[in-house]
C-alpha cells in the first residue's frame, strides 16, 4: 500500500509548488513532507478539566507519530463542557456539538488530504464525535482518551462531580449547609481528566476499547497517570502501524463489535447517552443497529463492575483492578462478545482480552460467578408514550415499577424549580418534554434535576420521563429519549397534569392510562411548538436532526 495515498495530492509534483511552499513556511521540509502525512485531531479546549491536559497528550502522540516514520499535522476542534453547562441554556449545545466536531475532523481531513488520522479527546461528546468522523472518512485512525480524573475525598470517602449536583438538591432540602457544599464544590475536582464515574466520557472511553477502535487497555489510565505520555506516543506507533497494513475503521465496525461495545455498556453499568451515540456511529458505518438491540445484548450480560453513579467506585479504581482488558476478559470467558473481531492494532478482541493482568483482590469488577446482577443496566421500554422506544438505566438498586401521577413541565427549568421549591411529592411521575433533539434544540440532560430529586430524598420514591437525556450520573428509575419526541408530535405531547402514568421494567413497559382514541383526541388539537432558535447552528441543527431512536444524527432532507 501506498503510504501517502492520499497526502500526494497535496504534496507531490510540480503544480503542488505552492502548497509545499507554504508547508515550509511554517517549518516543514522537504523530508518532512515525503512522509505520510498523519493528522492529529485535538480536542483540547481551555474551559474545562476534561480536555485541559489534551496539549501534553498530543504532542507525545506528535513523537510517536515521528518516531515512526510519519509527520503529524495537529488542528484543533471544539468542545461544550456537560458538567459545566447542565441545568442552563448551554447545554443545548451539547449534543449539537457532536455534529459539529464530527464535520471538522471529517472536513479538515478532506481537505488536508491526511493519510491517516488519531484522534484526542476527553469530554462527552468528542469521543463519539471522533469515531464517527472516522467511520465518514475510513481512513487509517484510532481514537485517544484523555483519561478519568482522579476522585476528590469529602469527608474521608471518594466523590465526583454527581455529590456536588446530588448536594445542590440537600442543600435545598435543608440538610447540608452552604459552607459544606461550597467545601464539597471545593475537593470534588481534584485535576485534570473527565468525570470520574462511570458516566458517559468513561462510558465511551469503554466503549472505544471494546468495539476496537482505541487500543485496549490504553483509554483507562487516568488523565494525569505518569503512564499516560507513553501510551499517548504508543498510539503514533499504533496508527503508523494501521496505516501499513491497511486497517481500516470501517474493517473494525462491524455488526459484532457494536454488539462488543454493548455488552460492554451492560456489564459496567454504563450511561444510556451510549445508545445515542453507539445508533449515530452505526448509521455513519452503514452497520444495521437498533434500539431493540441493545435489550437483547443487555439481557444476556451480567452487571460486573461496580462503578458509580450506583456503585462504589470510580472509574481510576477500574485501571487498580487491571483495567478494561480484565472487563473484556470476563465478558470472552462469559461467551458475551464475539473475540475474533478486529482492533486497530491488528491483533484480535480475544488476542488483547488474554493479554489482560487483573489485580489479585480487587473488587471493583465481580466474578462471573457472583455478579452485582445476572442482567446488564439498559432497559429499553416502549408503549403508547413510546412507541420507538426510551431508555432507562437499572443497576438492580431502583424499583422495577411505578405508578404515579404526571406532573408535567415543557421545560428543563420549570421542572427544577418545581423540584427546589419542593412542589414534587412522593410517588409522582415527572414529565419534561419539548426537549429532544429538534425540540430542545439540542435535547440537553437533566442531572440537575435528577440530582436535586435525589438529593432531597425523593431519588427512591420519584421517578421521571423525558424526551432529553439524562448524564451518565444519573440514577433512579428515570426514562430518556423518549420516542417519538414531543416537537414531532410523539405521545408525549398528549400527557396532561395528574394523568396516570405506568412503568413495568419487567415487562419494558412505559404508558399512559389512556385509551388510544383519547390519546389521538388530544393530539388532534396539537400544534408544533415555535422554534427556540429561528436563525443560526441551532436552527440548522433542528432542521435536520433525526429521532433519538435514529442517534439524532444529522441528515440532508430528502429533495
Amino acid at each position: 500500500m501506498d503510504l501517502k495515498h492520499r497526502s500526494r495530492g497535496i504534496t507531490d509534483g510540480r503544480d503542488q509548488a505552492p502548497a509545499r511552499a507554504m508547508f515550509k513556511a511554517i517549518g516543514f521540509t522537504d523530508q518532512d513532507l515525503s512522509r505520510p502525512i498523519i493528522g492529529v485531531a485535538n480536542t483540547w479546549i481551555e474551559t474545562m478539566p476534561c480536555n485541559f491536559h489534551l496539549r501534553r497528550l498530543s504532542a507525545k502522540v506528535k513523537e510517536g507519530i515521528r518516531a515512526s516514520g510519519g509527520t503529524p499535522m495537529e488542528f484543533n476542534t471544539i468542545a461544550i463542557s456537560d458538567g459545566e453547562t447542565m441545568g442552563t441554556d448551554g447545554m443545548r449545545a451539547s449534543l449539537v456539538s457532536r455534529e459539529v466536531i464530527a464535520d471538522s475532523i471529517e472536513l479538515v481531513c478532506r481537505g488536508q488530504m491526511f493519510d491517516a488520522v488519531v484522534c484526542v479527546v476527553g469530554c462527552d461528546k468528542t469521543i463519539p464525535a471522533a469515531a464517527m468522523a472516522l467511520a465518514r472518512l475510513n481512513l487509517p485512525g484510532l481514537v485517544l482518551y484523555g483519561g478519568t480524573i482522579a476522585p476528590g475525598v469529602y469527608k474521608g470517602k471518594d466523590v465526583t462531580i454527581q455529590d456536588v449536583f446530588e448536594a445542590v438538591g440537600a442543600n435545598a432540602a435543608g440538610t447540608m449547609t452552604d459552607a459544606e457544599l461550597l467545601e464539597l464544590e471545593n475537593v470534588a475536582c481534584p485535576s485534570s481528566g473527565a468525570c470520574g464515574g462511570q458516566y458517559t466520557a468513561n462510558t465511551m472511553s469503554t466503549v472505544m476499547e471494546l468495539i476496537g477502535l482505541s487500543p485496549m487497555g490504553f483509554n483507562g489510565v487516568p488523565a494525569m497517570d505518569a503512564r499516560k505520555d507513553e501510551i499517548a506516543f504508543r498510539c503514533g506507533e499504533v496508527v503508523m502501524n494501521a496505516l501499513k497494513r491497511g486497517i481500516l475503521p470501517r474493517d473494525i465496525l462491524t455488526r459484532s463489535a457494536f454488539e462488543n461495545a454493548i455488552a460492554g455498556v451492560a456489564c459496567t453499568g454504563g450511561s444510556t447517552n451510549s445508545v445515542l451515540h453507539l445508533l449515530a456511529i452505526s448509521r455513519e458505518a452503514a452497520v444495521p443497529l437498533e434500539i431493540d438491540d441493545f435489550q437483547k445484548v443487555s439481557e444476556r450480560t451480567p452487571l460486573l463492575a461496580d462503578l458509580k453513579p450506583s456503585g462504589k467506585y470510580v472509574a481510576a479504581d477500574v485501571d487498580k483492578a487491571g483495567g478494561i482488558p480484565v472487563i473484556a476478559k470476563r465478558l470472552l470467558d462469559a461467551k458475551c462478545v464475539d473475540g475474533s473481531t478486529l482492533t486497530v492494532t491488528g491483533k484480535t478482541f480475544a488476542e488483547e482480552a488474554n493479554n489482560a493482568k487483573e489485580t489479585p483482590g480487587q473488587r471493583v469488577i465481580a466474578p462471573l460467578d457472583r455478579p452485582l446482577k445476572k442482567t446488564g443496566g439498559l432497559v429499553i421500554l416502549k408503549g403508547n408514550l413510546a412507541p420507538e422506544g426510551c431508555v432507562a438505566k437499572i443497576s438492580g438498586h431502583e424499583r422495577l415499577s411505578h405508578r404515579g401521577p404526571a406532573r408535567v413541565f415543557d421545560c428543563e427549568e420549570d421542572a427544577m424549580a418545581a423540584v427546589t421549591s419542593k412542589k414534587i411529592q412522593a410517588g409522582d411521575v415527572v414529565v419534561i418534554r419539548n426537549e429532544g433533539p429538534k425540540g430542545g434544540p439540542g435535547m440537553r440532560e437533566m442531572l440537575s434535576v435528577t440530582g436535586a430529586l435525589v438529593g432531597e430524598g425523593l431519588g427512591g420514591s420519584v421517578a421521571l420521563l423525558t424526551d432529553g437525556r439524562f448524564s451518565g450520573a444519573t440514577h433512579g428509575l428515570m426514562m430518556g429519549h423518549v420516542s417519538p419526541e414531543a416537537a414531532l408530535g410523539g405521545p408525549i405531547a398528549a400527557i396532561r397534569e395528574g394523568d396516570m402514568i405506568h412503568i413495568d421494567v419487567n415487562r419494558r413497559v412505559l404508558e399512559v392510562e389512556l385509551s388510544d382514541s383519547e390519546i389521538e383526541q388530544r393530539m388532534a388539537g396539537w400544534k408544533p411548538p415555535q422554534p427556540r432558535y429561528p436563525t443560526g447552528v441551532f436552527a440548522k441543527y433542528a432542521a435536520l436532526v433525526t429521532s433519538a431512536a435514529e442517534g439524532a444524527i444529522t441528515r440532508p432532507t430528502p429533495t
